[in-house]
């Protein structure tokens, strides 16, 4: 029989015991070891079954264990000196607090997703473990950080493997009463709730459930209550399910209702407001129309607010291809806004331009979020410097005139949370050798001379550190292996030979992620005859394991993992080589440190940052990697390989995959395997061992999410701030004027006559030119432009690389045609072919870039002539 209704039935504590309730529900203890020890040590057994979650371990453990527990003076002091650290982790200061700048208040990052633990299952892939790695950060830094997500009653699908291979996805319902979470509640003790309004006089309404992540508090929002009719509950069934009207009421939920949640947040618990909106890809941008539209209540004018939201609004792109994007119809947008929907004091073609692609090659009718993201942020990154450079040609439309290297997105290389990563035997290592609280600290902020210390551990117990990970990996493949070959049917007398799969001698590598084609699940089949050479090589033979998740409807990606399964199927290799379905964090955590070699083969560049490779740095596994996002930045052969690439754009797609995969095999036989197997007069790998120390002292600082975060605050959070507090209501206002009287009258500007007082073709290193410019300004005046000298080397076809721009000053007042004289200097500080030209650009206190407008005016061809040549 099936139960009518559900509920949660929550243990009562002995009072001895209650600090173990406010120890579960802040999820620090899911990178904290002395926490997850602590629970442990209550019922050693339940802890495992729990799956290491406190709060259903102690919905599980017997009452009479607790009354035991509550007289256990040894356990007790052990939950008094646990409670007392997290007090002292909640209210001390920390980095953030040591800052002499008046940093941000507060900081919103919204987020679709949110890897945080296994035991809240709210992440598909890398965006999400992203996310949560940067709130733990944020937490360990003591950064003001209150973020926003939404609460997916199947959070994203279980996956098993049929008999023949082909991924199946099973949704578990998630029960929020039995997560660690706690609802939102008014002060009178009622739930706390946001609502929208929908087309045709309906609504839809979310309570707001709180995960408390250290120092962060995660507001996440779940549409699926009583309030609601059976379609709106289900807005929040998934994650990335659903047609297109689904996932917009999904986005305008989590970036409009999210800014709704924060405001009563801050009301409720006294947290202040947030001077930064930050949001993680496009998902979350209609936050900023609803800050829009909280002005305008309070009397600016559409375009006065929309300078005031982009002030203070950061926004990260993660996509490096356009098809990584949402874009909607724009008459489903239009439908959702205005008058009779949300928001209906916003003009619905205002809102509609923010998101169109108005730019060549774009769609008209598309609604893109990318797109409106960039429009309502002031400051834009990407997630490694590649990628940066890749976002700058794929949004340049959106700026025109301007070269991509001037298109307003900088980067932020990604990083991960070590705490959450760093597998504990490698903790006790390193806090062996430099101290429990220093170790601590190095994971957390990040500090190169702590990191240097790797250079003081014995050879040997770094080999006996990796091994005996590696012999931690092998146990757990073949317990998640028996597991999933019962789930394809197997009986137990078919299932021996699980016993014999991996050997914690041989060279392991490990290949784990998201199975979207350009991340080439399947590069390592490409020739068959020479994988399997190399699995089954009698002195130096390699194993693979290998997991990830194709998205429910990409059966492409379903067909590259039944391929890969089919031939980890096969007796002869088998025990050399497997699939591990259903990928996720708990996964990763054994993984990441059990693999001697990370493999990254994604097509350059489409790995916009690609952090499960950092992850397993972290551990000492050495990665073997594309020189894609972050690997494209940070390698050197000091500490990995990298394959070379044959990313012409005339080359065959199956000819570019053989080339990349015979490159492989090669790094593989030639140099990879050598390494490992070759021992020194000690008996040791002595080669391999000095590349997995310098993995862990050149690399460990540089992926910490610590780093990252301190970027954010130092280059983004700390200028948005700025601007967000000049940005007041005046100020908006004049804003917003300018830039309206700049567009129109920018027909007029035009650069007209150029001069220098050298007029030879070549000059000598070192030399200053004086230039002489006169410019037309129309109806606007020196007050409102920027004209500037830009120079630098110059190629065949006279195009400027790595340039330099030099404002130059007026002079005098207009001629009697009114047009105005620029002067400045020009410095010849390289040698070769060398050329300058013109622009003029607008100029305002208040921008953060001169190509924020899109506007630009340069000579014309007559005007341009040949670059000098230096000598």
């Amino acid at each position: 029989m099936k139960a009518i209704r559900r509920f949660t039935v929550r243990p009562v504590l002995p009072e001895p015991l209650r600090p173990l309730s406010d120890l579960a529900r802040n999820l620090r203890w899911s990178w904290h070891a002395g926490t997850r020890d602590l629970f442990r040590s209550v019922d050693p057994e339940r802890w495992a079954a729990a799956g290491g979650d406190p709060v259903r371990l102690l919905g599980s453990v017997a009452a009479a264990r607790l009354t035991e527990l509550a007289a256990d003076r040894d356990f007790l002091d052990r939950l008094g000196a646990a409670a007392a650290d997290l007090d002292a982790y909640m209210t001390g200061g920390r980095w953030y607090q040591a800052q002499t700048d008046r940093l941000p208040a507060a900081v919103a990052y919204f987020s679709p997703e949110f890897g945080i633990t296994a035991a809240l299952p709210q992440y598909s892939g890398g965006l999400g473990i992203l996310a949560g790695d940067h709130l733990k950060a944020a937490s360990d830094l003591g950064v003001p950080l209150v973020g926003v997500g939404l609460l997916y009653r199947h959070g994203y699908f279980r996956q098993t493997l049929s008999r023949d291979g082909w991924q199946q996805e099973h949704y578990p319902v998630l029960d929020p009463n039995e997560l660690p979470l706690d609802q939102l509640k008014e002060a009178d003790g009622t739930a706390a709730q946001v609502a929208l309004a929908l087309p045709g006089g309906r609504s839809l309404r979310a309570r707001i459930w709180l995960a408390q992540v250290g120092r962060v508090p995660l507001l996440l929002l779940d549409s699926d209550i009583e309030e609601n009719d059976l379609g709106e509950r289900g807005v929040t069934d998934r994650l990335y399910g659903g047609g297109s009207e689904h996932r917009l009421l999904q986005e305008m939920l989590l970036g409009i209702g999210g800014v709704r949640a924060v405001r009563a947040y801050c009301a409720l618990s006294g947290h202040p407001e947030p001077e930064v909106f930050h949001t993680n890809e496009g998902h979350a941008g209609f936050l900023g129309l609803e800050r829009i539209a909280e002005l305008r209540a309070e009397g600016l004018d559409f375009d006065a607010a929309l300078e005031a939201v982009r002030a203070g609004t950061v926004f990260t792109t993660h996509t490096p291809v356009p098809a990584g994007i949402d874009r909607f119809d724009r008459e489903l947008v239009a439908r959702h806004f205005g008058p009779q929907a949300e928001l209906p004091d916003l003009e619905v073609d205002r809102i509609l331009r923010l998101g169109m692609e108005t730019y060549p090659g774009g769609e008209p009718n598309l609604f893109n979020m990318a797109v409106m993201g960039l429009r309502l942020a002031q400051r834009a990154n990407g997630v490694s410097l590649l990628h940066g450079n890749v976002s700058r040609e794929m949004f340049a439309g959106l700026w025109p005139g301007f070269d991509a290297e001037e298109v307003p997105i900088t980067s932020v290389t990604n990083g991960v949370h070590a705490p959450t990563w760093v597998a504990p035997e490698v903790y006790r290592l390193g806090a062996r050798q430099i101290g429990a609280e220093r170790a601590e600290e190095a994971l957390s902020v990040g500090d190169s001379d702590r990191w240097d210390s790797v250079a003081d551990i014995a050879d040997q117990d770094i080999w006996d550190l990796r091994r005996s990970l590696r012999e931690l990996l092998v146990l757990e493949v073949r317990e998640r292996l028996r597991a999933s070959w019962r789930q394809r049917g197997a009986g137990t007398a078919e299932l021996g030979w699980i016993d014999g799969v991996l050997d914690p001698d041989v060279l392991t590598i490990g290949f784990a992620r998201r199975v979207p084609s350009y991340k080439r699940l399947t590069l390592m089949l490409r020739d068959r005859d020479r994988l399997m050479n190399l699995l089954l090589h009698p002195e130096r033979p390699v194993q693979f394991v290998i997991a990830g998740k194709a998205h429910p409807a990409d059966d492409g990606g379903k067909r590259l993992i039944q391929e890969l399964v089919r031939f980890a199927d096969d007796p002869r290799v088998r025990h050399r080589i497997v699939f591990l379905p259903d990928y996720g964090m708990a996964m990763a955590q054994k993984l990441y440190p059990g693999c001697d070699i990370w493999l990254n083969n994604p097509l350059r560049p489409l790995e916009a940052c690609g952090t499960s490779g950092m992850k397993a740095a972290l551990n000492g596994c050495l990665n073997l990697s594309v020189l894609d996002g972050w690997w494209d930045e940070w390698f050197q052969p000091d500490f990995g390989w990298a394959i070379p690439t044959a990313d012409g754009a005339g080359t065959d797609p199956d000819r570019r995959d053989d080339i990349e995969a015979a490159a492989l095999y090669d790094l593989l036989e030639q140099r990879i395997t050598p390494s490992f197997y070759e021992r020194g007069r000690g008996g040791l790998p002595d080669r391999w061992i000095e590349m997995v120390r310098r993995t862990l002292s050149l690399l460990g600082p540089k992926v910490l999410a610590g780093r990252m975060v301190r970027e954010y605050v130092e280059r983004l959070y700390a200028p948005a701030a700025r601007a967000h507090r000049a940005m007041d209501p005046d100020s908006a206002r004049a804003l917003a004027a300018w830039k309206a009287r700049v567009r129109s009258a920018w027909h007029g500007v035009t650069v007209d006559h150029v001069e220098t007082s050298v007029t030879a073709a070549t000059a000598e290193l070192g030399t200053t030119l004086g230039l002489r410019v006169r410019v037309g300004l129309g109806d606007l005046g020196p007050d409102d432009v920027e004209v500037q000298a830009v120079s630098g080397r110059v190629d065949e076809e006279d195009r400027l690389t790595d340039a330099a721009a030099v404002p130059l000053k007026p002079v005098g007042s207009p001629d009697a045609e009114g047009r105005w004289m620029y002067e400045g200097p020009l410095s010849l500080d390289r040698t070769g072919p060398f050329g300058y030209t013109v622009r003029i650009l607008p100029g305002h206190r208040l921008l953060a870039s001169g190509a924020e407008l899109g506007l630009l005016a340069v000579p014309s061809e007559d005007l341009a002539g040949a670059g000098l040549l230096m000598r």
